[in-house]
């Protein structure tokens, strides 16, 4: 794990905190020692903090993303609004905690992150349906090939992030059936964010705005008061 905090005393309960439950933690002050040492040494999960002098956790989220590094990122930060936990969704992070936090909160996320990245075991308390034959699903004109994570829309290519492809891969698999809040949370992050959350949402807007074509159906579909169903109406 690369954790990346400049406040010293946070750093280290969190390098001390990590260290006793297992993980073994490289921690830096700063975005650019981060960088250079996510690049010298891959690790299996970052935690960055998102205000850092210099280089920032979210300049080094896109500098990630850019390079192709789909090393899965919980972030931690001090700013609450919606806008700025929507900016670090869109600058690539996987999930966040807003400081100041439980280390048991931050714990439980970090797993919930290395179940989704894990390629063995499955998650708990929702049973995954079997793989399709060779990996490829198709549904409401969609077509996905799950091991090349590649995805279509009748014959346009989409651009998706590693969590777009696995919402839009849960909801194929489950076309027609309305698949409640609680359930996708769990399938796609591992981990319930309450009722207040706003994660599943942003990302289903992300998805409409790359399905969605001029003069095409609508395919993701609000069930108020439930959650969110693929279907071509």
């Amino acid at each position: 794990m690369l954790l990346a905090e400049d406040d010293r005393a946070i750093r280290h309960a969190l390098e001390r905190a990590l260290t006793l439950e297992g993980y073994r933690v490289i921690a830096v002050a700063d975005g650019v020692e981060a960088l250079a040492q996510a690049h010298r040494t891959p690790p299996d999960v970052l935690l960055l903090d998102v205000m850092m002098p210099g280089i920032d956790g979210l300049q080094v989220c896109r500098v990630l993303r850019a390079e192709g590094d789909r090393t899965p990122i919980l972030m931690l930060t001090a700013l609450v609004e919606t806008q700025d936990r929507i900016a670090g969704l869109d600058a690539g992070a996987d999930d966040y905690v807003v400081k100041p936090f439980d280390v048991e909160e931050v714990f439980a996320r970090l797993r919930a992150l290395l179940r989704r990245t894990s390629p063995v075991g499955a998650l708990t308390g929702v049973p995954k349906p079997p793989p399709a034959p060779e990996g490829q699903l198709e549904a409401a004109g969609l077509r996905m090939d799950v091991q090349a994570r590649r995805a279509w829309r009748r014959t346009r290519e989409l651009e998706l992030t590693r969590t777009e492809f696995e919402l839009l891969e849960l909801l194929v698999r489950n076309a027609g059936i309305v698949l409640d809040h609680s359930t996708i949370y769990d399938r796609i992050w591992g981990y319930d964010f309450g009722p207040g959350s706003k994660n599943l949402a942003v990302y289903v807007g992300y998805l409409r705005r790359k399905l969605d074509e001029p003069g095409a159906p609508q395919l993701i579909h609000t069930v108020r008061g439930v959650g969110y169903v693929l279907r071509e109406d």
